[in-house]
C-alpha cells in the first residue's frame, strides 16, 4: 500500500502546475489563503533547518498545500515532520507580517541569482511581460510569489505535513527531480480533526484493498504488464451490472449500439488532430508492410478514444436530417498510455472500457439532446445514492486560438453560449472554468462526492464542432444541401475501471442487492438431510431468476456460516432452521444490518427478484 501511496503522489508530481491569473488569485477564498500561507511558513521552517536547500513552488490545492525543494544534503521521511512542523508553530507564534513587494525582473533575478536559488530564477519566465512581479516576506523569509495570503502567521491555527514524494521540476522527467512535502492546513484544529478523521475513513475505504479483499480485480505486471486490469468473476459481474443499465438506458433514450475494432492507422488520428498532440499518451505505433510490394509500412496505433470510429461510421452511409439525431453508442475498449508513475489502481490505467457515445445533430436539436444527456446523469445519481454533485464547464481562452484551440472563434462562442443556456434553463449546479476546454469545443467533467465526502471526477460530456468537419461529415438538409453535423461526445457512467473504483470506495464494498457479486446465499443450521434439500431448492429458484445465489450447508457451525457470508459482504442471507422449513419460511439477514425476521419463502423470493429488478439502493 505505500507503494501504491507513493505512486499516486507521484502522478500529480509529473505534471507541472499552472500558474493561476492574477483574477484567479483575486477569487481566492480564505482557506485557499490560509493553505498557501502556509506553505510558505513551511519553506521558512525548512530553511531554518536546511539552510542550503533550494526552493521552486508552494501553492495551495484543493485538499492542502505542498512544497517542492532541492535538498541533496537530506532525503525527507516522515520521521522530520515532527521537527519541521514544532519549527512551523515558531513561525506561526512569532505572528509574521506577510509583506508585499513589487520588483523590477532585474532586481528579482539578480536576489535570486544571489541566493542561489535557481529554480525561481526560471520561474520569472513564467510571469507575463507587463505583469508585476511581486516578493512577499515574513520573517527572515521571502518568496517569489503573486499571493494573495493571510496577514499574519499567526492567523494559520491549524495545519498538518502529510506526506512527501517526488516531483520532476516543471513535471518533466528530463528536469531534476525535487522533493515535494504535501500538508494541509484549516480554520481551525476542529475542521482539521474532521478532515483527518475523514482520511482515516478513506482509507478503509480504499479500492485497491477492498478488491484485494473480496476478489474483484487484479493486476500482473510482470505477464500482463503495469496499469491493465483483469477482472475477476466477482468484479466482472460488477462490470456487467453496469453495462446493462447503460444499455437499457439508451435503449430508451434511442440510442444504437455499434463495435468498433481497437486499433486503427495512423491516418485516423492525424485526421482527427490527435496526433501529434496526443502522441505522448497513445501507445507507440505497429508498423507492418501490409504487402510485400509496399515500399513504406503502415503505422497502426492502439485506440486511444472512441470518437474517430464513430465518426467513420457515420461517414459509411449517406445521411440526411431526418436521420439526426444519430446517437451512436459502444462500451469500447480504449488504450492509453499512462506513465509507469501515474498509474494508480483502477484509477489510472493503461486498458479501459468507456460507456461512451457519440450525438450527431443539427443547431436546432442541440438544447433538448444536451439536456437529454444531463438528465441522463442525474438518473444515474439516484440510482448510485449521489445527492451533491458539480457540473465544471470548461471554455476557451481567445487568447489561445490556433495553439490550445482550434481557430473558430465564432463557433466557440455559439456553442458556449447553448451548453451555458442548457445548464441555466435545466438549474443543474455548474461552475465555469476558463481556459479547460478540448481542443475542439467546451466540455463538462462531473465532479460527484462520495459517501463520505471524497471528491472524484467520473465522467465527460463535451461539445464537438471541429472534428466532424476534418473527416468530411456531412447529412443533405431540407434544402438539399450538405451540412457539417454538431457532435456532443458523452460518457455518464465514464470507464468501467474509474467509475466501479468509485463505487467500491463511495459503497465500501457494501454494494446494492442488484449489485452486489453474491446477491444471495443460504444458510442451513445444521446438515439434516430435508433441510439442506430445502436450502437447495431456494438457489435453484433464485438462480431460475437470474438471483447469483450460493448456499452453505456445510458442518459448520451457523455462526462461522454468517460470519463468513459478512466477511464477504454477500448482501442477504437467507438462514433455514428446522422450523423454518416446518412453517416454509425463511429467516432473512442482511449484510450489516443483522436479522429481519422470518417471512414466508415465496414473499422473501419475490422480494429479492423485485429489489434487484428495480435496481433498489
Amino acid at each position: 500500500m505505500q507503494n501504491a501511496e507513493a505512486n499516486a503522489s507521484f502522478e500529480a508530481a509529473k505534471t507541472d502546475v499552472q500558474r493561476k491569473s492574477l483574477d484567479q488569485r483575486e477569487q481566492m477564498n480564505e482557506l485557499m489563503r490560509i493553505r498557501h500561507s502556509c506553505a510558505h511558513m513551511l519553506a521558512t521552517a525548512v530553511l531554518r533547518i536546511w539552510p542550503d536547500a533550494l526552493l521552486d513552488i508552494g501553492p495551495p490545492t484543493d485538499e492542502g498545500f505542498y512544497y517542492d525543494f532541492d535538498l541533496p544534503s537530506h532525503r525527507f521521511t516522515p520521521d522530520d515532520f515532527p521537527r519541521i512542523e514544532e519549527e512551523m508553530r515558531k513561525v506561526a507564534k512569532e505572528n509574521q507580517v506577510f509583506e508585499k513587494r513589487i520588483q523590477t525582473r532585474e532586481e528579482a533575478r539578480a536576489y535570486f541569482e544571489g541566493k542561489g536559488q535557481k529554480f525561481k530564477v526560471e520561474r520569472l519566465a513564467d510571469i507575463p511581460e507587463g505583469e508585476a512581479i511581486s516578493f512577499y516576506q515574513n520573517g527572515e523569509f521571502v518568496d517569489l510569489c503573486a499571493g494573495p495570503h493571510v496577514m499574519r502567521t499567526g492567523n494559520v491555527k491549524a495545519f498538518k505535513l502529510l506526506k512527501v514524494a517526488s516531483a520532476y521540476f516543471r513535471g518533466n522527467e528530463k528536469n531534476p527531480q525535487l522533493q515535494r512535502l504535501y500538508g494541509t492546513a484549516f480554520k481551525n484544529k476542529e475542521e482539521l480533526e474532521t478532515w483527518l478523521k475523514l482520511q482515516e475513513e478513506a482509507k478503509k475505504r480504499d479500492h485497491r484493498r477492498i478488491g484485494a479483499e473480496m476478489g474483484l480485480f487484479a493486476f500482473d505486471s510482470e505477464y500482463v504488464g503495469p496499469g491493465l486490469p483483469l477482472w475477476l468473476p466477482k468484479g466482472t459481474v460488477l462490470v456487467e451490472e453496469l453495462e446493462r443499465l447503460a444499455k437499457e438506458t439508451e435503449f430508451a433514450a434511442n440510442y444504437v449500439r455499434v463495435r468498433t475494432p481497437h486499433l486503427a492507422k495512423e491516418k485516423m488520428y492525424k485526421t482527427s488532430g490527435h496526433l501529434p498532440y496526443y502522441a505522448e499518451s497513445m501507445f507507440a505505433p505497429m508498423e507492418f508492410k501490409e504487402a510485400e510490394a509496399d515500399e513504406v509500412a503502415t503505422r497502426y496505433y492502439l485506440k486511444a478514444m472512441n470518437c474517430p470510429h464513430h465518426h467513420r461510421i457515420f461517414a459509411a452511409e449517406p445521411r440526411s436530417y431526418r436521420d439526426l439525431p444519430l446517437r451512436l453508442a459502444e462500451y469500447g475498449t480504449c488504450y492509453r498510455y499512462e506513465q509507469s508513475g501515474e498509474l494508480f489502481g483502477l484509477m489510472r490505467v493503461r486498458s479501459m472500457q468507456m460507456n461512451d457515445a457519440h450525438i450527431y445533430l443539427t443547431a436546432e436539436q442541440f438544447a433538448a439532446e444536451f439536456n437529454a444527456v444531463n438528465e441522463m446523469y442525474l438518473k444515474y445519481f439516484k440510482i448510485f445514492g449521489l445527492d451533491r454533485y458539480l457540473m465544471r464547464f470548461s471554455t476557451h481562452d481567445p487568447s489561445k486560438l490556433g495553439q490550445k484551440f482550434v481557430n473558430e472563434p465564432e463557433l466557440w462562442k455559439k456553442t458556449e453560449d447553448m451548453v451555458r443556456d442548457v445548464l441555466k434553463s435545466s438549474g443543474i449546479n455548474f461552475v465555469e472554468v476558463p481556459n479547460e476546454a478540448a481542443f475542439y469545443g467546451p466540455k463538462i467533467d462531473v465532479q460527484v462526492w462520495s459517501a463520505i465526502g471524497r471528491e472524484f471526477t467520473i465522467a465527460t460530456n463535451q461539445v464537438d464542432f471541429a472534428v466532424p468537419q476534418r473527416f468530411g461529415l456531412v447529412y443533405k438538409d431540407r434544402d438539399n444541401t450538405e451540412k457539417t453535423p454538431l457532435c456532443i461526445h458523452r460518457a455518464p457512467l465514464g470507464t468501467h475501471e474509474r467509475f466501479i473504483g468509485f463505487l467500491i470506495e463511495h459503497y465500501a464494498g457494501n454494494f446494492p442487492l442488484w449489485l452486489a457479486p453474491e446477491q444471495v446465499r443460504v444458510l442451513t443450521i445444521g446438515d439434516d438431510e430435508r433441510l439442506v434439500d430445502y436450502a437447495r431448492s431456494i438457489v435453484t429458484e433464485l438462480r431460475g431468476q437470474q438471483v447469483r445465489a450460493e448456499g452453505d450447508w456445510s458442518t459448520n457451525p451457523i455462526k462461522a456460516k454468517i460470519q463468513d457470508a459478512e466477511q464477504a459482504k454477500v448482501h442477504t442471507m437467507l438462514v433455514l432452521g428446522g422450523r423454518d422449513l416446518d412453517a416454509g419460511v425463511v429467516s432473512v439477514r442482511l449484510h450489516s444490518k443483522g436479522p429481519q425476521g422470518a417471512k414466508p419463502r415465496a414473499e422473501v423470493v419475490a422480494d429479492i427478484v423485485a429489489a434487484i429488478r428495480e435496481r433498489r439502493a
